[in-house]
């Protein structure tokens, strides 16, 4: 599925932003741009994807998929025994899906917080009418969303922005409009709009990131953009700067 072009909300956040090494791809990145593996106490494996649990940890760039293949070829086990120097670990066989789960969790409460700050619009009345008005930083549409729906809001957006011709459109979110609807506690979500550059700025950080994770870091133009999307390349290499 392709992800629209758009204009950018800000300039490129990562510049001075502190970086990590992917363990896996041996890639540096701003830390915003990788994915944080904390390791308990009893050597436990589990996603920290806001990157706050206490202790040791390590980072990962890479997608879903190369994740998988790294699991099942032993290369994470070898990886995150170099990094914490051959410690016992015990890795889940499930960790790529417990990761997705945390990423969607993470986006769902980030679009929760920006609309009980006032910041987020739902329903296809309220976005268009701001949409003309210029008042709209940015438009998504959930996964499932109806073509003529989506086509008719992402017109008024441009005649807002005053882009028409331009090809400007809503970002296709990897999420249906249930798992929308359950993350913001309203019925039948489709259609979301952002009314405060900052804010769609915030939201990048947890959906360029479910975004790369996903196979899907090409979201040019629309807030996510401002994330670099790290390289899904899988390497044998790790160093200390993998590790928090």
């Amino acid at each position: 599925m392709r992800i629209p072009r758009n204009e950018r909300v800000s300039s490129d956040r990562s510049v001075g932003e502190p970086e990590r090494k992917c363990i896996l791809s041996g890639e540096h990145a701003a830390r915003d741009a990788l994915i944080r593996l904390a390791i308990s106490p009893d050597g436990d494996v589990h996603p920290d994807v806001l990157a706050r649990a206490p202790g040791r940890g390590a980072w990962i760039g890479v997608s879903r998929q190369d994740l998988e293949i790294a699991v099942s070829k032993g290369k994470l086990k070898g990886a995150l025994a170099r990094a914490f120097k051959g410690a016992a670990l015990t890795i889940p066989a499930d960790l790529p899906e417990r990761i997705e789960a945390a990423l969607v969790r993470a986006f769902g409460d980030r679009l929760g917080l920006e609309l009980r700050a006032g910041k987020l619009l739902v329903g296809s009345d309220r976005i268009a009418e701001n949409a003309r008005m210029g008042k709209v930083a940015w438009l998504a549409h959930a996964a499932d969303a109806g073509e003529d729906g989506s086509r008719k809001l992402d017109q008024a957006w441009r005649v807002g922005r005053e882009a028409e011709g331009s090809g400007l459109q809503g970002l296709r979110l990897p999420l249906d409009r249930a798992a929308l609807s359950v993350a913001l506690g309203r019925d039948n979500v489709v259609h979301l709009a952002l009314t405060d550059p900052a804010a769609a700025d915030r939201l990048a950080t947890v959906l360029n990131r479910l975004l790369a994770y996903l196979g899907r870091a090409d979201a040019t133009g629309q807030a996510a953009a401002n994330r670099p999307a790290a390289q899904p390349a899988v390497a044998d290499d790790a160093a200390d700067s993998t590790l928090n």
